[in-house]
C-alpha cells in the first residue's frame, strides 16, 4: 500500500514499512507543509506519517478520506491534529507515547540545572575572555538538591520529574493533576496540592507536563508568575502555548522569578523577542525529544501503528 511520510525522519522507521511491502513516498520538501501541499501528499494514499507541525484539519483529513485509513503522528502529543473530525470520517490516528518519556525528563533536568547553575550565562563569560581568574562570588547559581519541585501535569514525564528530583536530587515534590495517584505519592513521597496556584505559590522549581488543551491555554499567566517566589524558577518541555510567552518574559525582565528555561514556544518556529534580551533564560528550539536513540524509536512506533492497521489489526497506540 501507499504510504506518505510529510518529513524526512530518521530511517529505521521508513525502513520497517518498505520491508513490510509498502510503496513509501516521503515529501521533498524538508520544512513544513502547506495546506496544499499535506493534502496533495496524502491523497490516493493509504497511511500519513505526520508530523506535530502538521495542521491535520477537518478539511485536510476529509480530502485524504476516500484512501487513507491511519495517520501515524511522529509524536506523543496530538493537538496538531482534529481528533473528532478523524473519528467521525473513520480515520485512525495513532502517537508514540512511552518511547520519548526518559528523553525528554532527562532534557527537562538539562535545562533545570544549565538556569539554576547558570551554565549558558559561564559559557558566554568565558568565550568572550571576560575570566581573568577564580572569584568567591563568580555566576553564583542555585542548588537543586533539597528544594521544591512543583510537577504540573503528573503523566508519563511529569511522573518521571518527580521521581528524578526525589530520588536524584533529595528535592520535596509537590504535584498537580487533574487525578490524584496516592500510589505515586507513596513512591516518591511526592505531595499532592489541589490547584495549580498552590504549586506556583510553594516550588522553587515550576516543571510544567499538561497537554495543550482549551483549558491549558495560557496556564501559565501573569497572575500565576506573581504567585512565584523571586527566587523560582519555571521550566517547560511540553507546549508552547501553555505559557503566555510575554507574560514570562516580562516577569524575567522585572526579577519577579528568577530564571526560565523553556523548550517550546508559543508561536513556533517565532519566540517573544524579549526573551532574546535576557540573561536569566534558556531557550533550546524544541529538541527536548531529540536523541538518536528516541527519533529513531519514535518512528519504529509510528511504522508498526501504520503496519497493524494496514494488515487490518488493531494499532498498537490509538488516540481515541
Amino acid at each position: 500500500m501507499k504510504i506518505f511520510v510529510t518529513r524526512k525522519i530518521p530511517s529505521r522507521g521508513v525502513e520497517m514499512l518498505k520491508v513490510a511491502g509498502h510503496e513509501v513516498r516521503i515529501s521533498p520538501h524538508d520544512r513544513v507543509l502547506t495546506k496544499e501541499e499535506l493534502v496533495a501528499g496524502g491523497i490516493g494514499a493509504n497511511a500519513v506519517l505526520a508530523q506535530l507541525t502538521d495542521k491535520v484539519t477537518r478539511d485536510v483529513l476529509a480530502a485524504w478520506k476516500p484512501t487513507v485509513k491511519i495517520v501515524a503522528n511522529y509524536a506523543v502529543g496530538y493537538d496538531n491534529l482534529d481528533v473528532t473530525a478523524a473519528k467521525e470520517l473513520g480515520i485512525i490516528v495513532t502517537n508514540t507515547p512511552d518511547v520519548l518519556t526518559e528523553t525528554v525528563a532527562e532534557h527537562t533536568f538539562a535545562l533545570m540545572l544549565a538556569i539554576a547553575h547558570r551554565v549558558v550565562e559561564a559559557d558566554k563569560f568565558m568565550r568572550a575572555g571576560k575570566y581573568v581568574g577564580w572569584e568567591p562570588e563568580l555566576l553564583l547559581g542555585t542548588d537543586l538538591s533539597h528544594k521544591i519541585l512543583g510537577v504540573v501535569g503528573l503523566g508519563r514525564i511529569g511522573s518521571l520529574v518527580a521521581h528524578h528530583g526525589a530520588q536524584g536530587f533529595g528535592m520535596r515534590v509537590l504535584y498537580y493533576d487533574v487525578k490524584r495517584n496516592e500510589n505515586f505519592e507513596k513512591e516518591v513521597n511526592a505531595e499532592f496540592r489541589a490547584s495549580p496556584e498552590e504549586i506556583f505559590k510553594a516550588a522553587d522549581f515550576v516543571s510544567i507536563h499538561v497537554p495543550l488543551l482549551p483549558t491549558t491555554h495560557h496556564l501559565v499567566n501573569t497572575e500565576r508568575l506573581r504567585m512565584m517566589k523571586p527566587t523560582a524558577y519555571l521550566v517547560n518541555t511540553s507546549r508552547g502555548p501553555i505559557v503566555d510567552e510575554r507574560a514570562l518574559a516580562e516577569a524575567l525582565r522585572d526579577k519577579l522569578i528568577k530564571g526560565a528555561a523553556i523548550d517550546v514556544f508559543e508561536n513556533e518556529p517565532a519566540m517573544e523577542p524579549l526573551l532574546n534580551e535576557l540573561d536569566n533564560v534558556i531557550v533550546t528550539p524544541h529538541i527536548a525529544s531529540a536523541t538518536e536513540e528516541t527519533r529513531q524509536k519514535m518512528g519504529e512506533v509510528a511504522a508498526k501503528n501504520i503496519i497493524a492497521v494496514l494488515s487490518g489489526n488493531e494499532p498498537l497506540n490509538p488516540i481515541l
